[in-house]
Order: C-alpha cells, then structure tokens, then sequence
C-alpha cells in the first residue's frame, strides 16, 4: 500500500472516532450563533405598563426562575426576552390585572470567559455581537506562544469544549468559555 493510501487510510479511522475534539481545519463549521435565550445570571428589566409595583430589575436565579411580584417564581432559563414578557403577561391576567402590557429587555448578560494564551485572561463582560476576534481584542490579544489556527469553545449547557479552526470569525453567545491552547513547534 502506498504511503499516501495509508495516511488517507488512517484519517478516515480517526475522523471517524465517535466523541472525540474536531481537529483544526477538519473542516467543521463555526458553531451557528442561535437566538439568544436567558440562563442564570442574566438580569432582566421588566415593565409592566401603569403599573410601577410591578416594574424592575430581576435576575435569572440558579434555578432559571425570576421571582415576580404577585404571581411568584416565574421559568425564565431557555426562553427568549419576548417569550417571557408573554409568559408574564398570561400570569397577570389570571386574576391580577385585566389587559397587561409587560415588555422584558436584558438589562446584562453573563460574563464570557477567556482563557489560555491570550495576554489578560479571566472574566469579561458579555458586549452584543461579540465575536472571536473581538474576544482576543477584549483579553489585550495573543501571547508569543498562542496557537493562532484554532480556539476550544464550550457554550453553555454543553458537556465540553470543542476546537474549530480560527479561519472563520464565528459569534460568542452570553456564558461562553473561550480558550485559546499553546502552539507547538
């Protein structure tokens, strides 16, 4: 067998290994930047129209819930701001108030993490259309001994980080850990 069959032969064998990390240039697109959806530690700002007692600032609790006033613990984790000012609205509605008007805005969302060789890792704050680039921007860029082809990228809720190639600047989502591994030569 030729030594260029071989090799062919050998990346089939390990592309197709079940739960293992894609390679750099594997040809694995970007993660695709979904609809947001709130989580612990977002904060919200809701507003019920004329009605100042039910107006304020609530946090996403570890549970995914919001405590608001006269309905109680409301499910806020996996919805969208949208979903949730309907979901409030339908529980003011039944016996609270006759025609409730509720809009929800993120008032801040989780901190990204970023982490390896970037010059300042740690924790930053979560800016809307935040991408990879802008993640190494924000971390004071690349130390000499960054791999610079590929990032590891854990979103939230999922059980590992994955690699993707660094030829495509992909979106950061709110909770992101971003990690950028050591280059070897």
């Amino acid at each position: 067998m030729k030594w260029h069959m071989q090799i062919a032969l050998a990346g089939a064998l390990l592309g197709g290994c079940a739960g293992q990390t894609p390679l750099a240039g594997s040809g694995d697109a970007p993660p695709p930047a979904a609809a947001f959806t709130l989580s612990p530690g977002d904060k919200v700002k809701v507003a019920t129209y004329g009605e100042v007692a039910l107006t304020g600032d609530f946090e996403v609790s570890p549970g995914g819930t919001i405590a608001f006033p006269l309905i109680g613990e409301v499910k806020a984790a996996g919805m969208q701001p949208d979903q949730l000012s309907k979901t409030i609205e339908t529980e003011l509605r039944e016996g609270y108030l006759l025609e409730p008007k509720v809009s929800v805005q993120v008032a801040s969302f989780r901190p990204v993490y970023i982490l390896g060789e970037v010059n300042k890792p740690g924790e930053y704050p979560y800016t809307q259309g935040l991408t990879i680039r802008g993640a190494v921007a924000k971390a004071d860029g690349f130390t000499y001994r960054a791999n610079e082809k590929r990032v590891f990228l854990k979103r939230t809720g999922e059980p590992g980080e994955r690699a993707y190639p660094l030829t495509a600047d992909f979106a950061v989502l709110p909770g992101d850990t971003i990690r950028f591994g050591e280059r070897y030569f």
